[in-house]
């Protein structure tokens, strides 16, 4: 069930940061400046105590939407998209911070990420030993 649960989550909150600004834009003027396709960025990530997805029910979730504009519920939403920018993407090549000290205390917390990065589907998850070092990856995406 936690399972489900998850992924119903995920699939609302992707769809709500999807389908969202294209809903309200048949509402809109259309602008007046020059238009271009881009690649949609949309993601939902989550977070859970826990070693895996699987068993994990999500304690938080929030949207991250970077093209055309950084926007969604992630507190930190311009410095996110930059600093996914900087790392092409790659949940993996983000840098851990070396002005964080962590204690070595086991209390597993699980992070995934599900959606649209620049036009190709992403599926990610992590476990890091506690929240603290999961904070110390990155700057700001995974600090919510």
């Amino acid at each position: 069930m936690p399972t489900t649960a998850r992924w119903a989550a995920t699939l609302t909150l992707t769809a709500t940061a999807v389908c969202g600004p294209v809903a309200g834009s048949a509402l809109a003027a259309p602008a007046l400046g020059p238009s271009g396709l881009y690649a949609p960025s949309a993601l939902v990530l989550t977070v859970g105590h826990g070693t895996s997805a699987a068993t994990v029910t999500p304690e938080r979730a929030v949207t991250l939407n970077c093209a055309p504009t950084a926007s969604g519920t992630h507190p930190a939403a311009r410095q996110a998209c930059a600093e996914l920018r900087g790392a092409g993407g790659d949940f993996d090549a983000l840098t851990v911070r070396d002005d964080v000290a962590c204690t070595k205390q086991f209390d597993p917390v699980v992070v995934t990420v599900d959606g649209v990065w620049q036009g190709k589907r992403v599926s990610y998850e992590r476990t890091f030993a506690n929240e603290c070092v999961k904070n110390s990856y990155g700057m700001t995406v995974f600090t919510f």
